[in-house]
C-alpha cells in the first residue's frame, strides 16, 4: 500500500484527469440534479477502494463503477430520461430546430428500445469514447467479446432506427 500523502497525490491525480468525465456520464443518463452526487459517491468509492483500481486502466474502472452506482439509483424506483446533450444557449444557427428535436426524439426512441446493455454499450463508445481494450475493461468482458457486443448493438439499433422511418 502506499503511504498517506502518495495515496492522496493519485487521488488528486485521478480527480483533475477523470472527475469531469464522471459527472458526464451521469449528465448522459440521470437526471441533472443528481449527477453530481452520483459523480461524488463513484469517487468516493475510488478512494475507498483505491487499492483495486488498476493502474493505467483507470478510466474504464471509474466506469464500470459508474455503471454499477447508477444500477444502484435506479432500483430506488426513480425515472431516468435519456438526456442528448444540448446546448440551449447558443445562438439559433444551423439546420432547423424541429428537425433536430425530431431526430432527437427518434434517437431517444431507438436507443429506449433497446436493452440496457446495448444502449450502455453504446453510449460507453459513442459518449464516453471508449473502444477496444478499455471498452472490455468498463464492461467487465473480454476485448472480442466488447467489439462483438458493440457490433450487435449498432446492428439493434441500425434496425430499430430504419424501422423508424419506414
Amino acid at each position: 500500500m502506499r503511504s498517506d500523502s502518495a495515496d492522496q497525490a493519485w487521488f488528486d491525480a485521478v480527480f483533475t484527469e477523470h472527475a469531469a468525465q464522471v459527472h458526464r456520464y451521469f449528465l448522459r443518463r440521470a437526471p441533472i440534479d443528481d449527477a453530481e452526487d452520483l459523480a461524488a459517491e463513484v469517487l468516493a468509492i475510488t478512494w475507498r477502494r483505491r487499492a483495486d483500481v488498476p493502474a493505467g486502466n483507470v478510466l474504464p474502472w471509474l466506469y464500470r463503477t459508474a455503471g454499477y452506482v447508477l444500477a444502484n439509483y435506479r432500483r430506488k424506483n426513480r425515472p431516468v430520461p435519456v438526456v442528448i446533450d444540448e446546448d440551449l444557449d447558443e445562438p439559433a444557427t444551423g439546420p432547423d430546430p424541429a428537425t433536430l428535436t425530431s431526430d432527437a426524439d427518434a434517437i431517444r426512441l431507438a436507443l429506449m428500445q433497446l436493452s440496457p446493455r446495448d444502449r450502455e454499450v453504446l453510449m460507453l463508445n459513442a459518449w464516453e469514447g471508449l473502444s477496444g481494450s478499455q471498452l472490455a475493461k468498463a464492461l467487465g468482458i473480454s476485448r472480442g467479446g466488447a467489439a462483438a457486443a458493440l457490433s450487435r448493438a449498432r446492428l439493434r439499433l441500425a434496425q430499430l432506427w430504419d424501422a423508424e422511418l419506414v
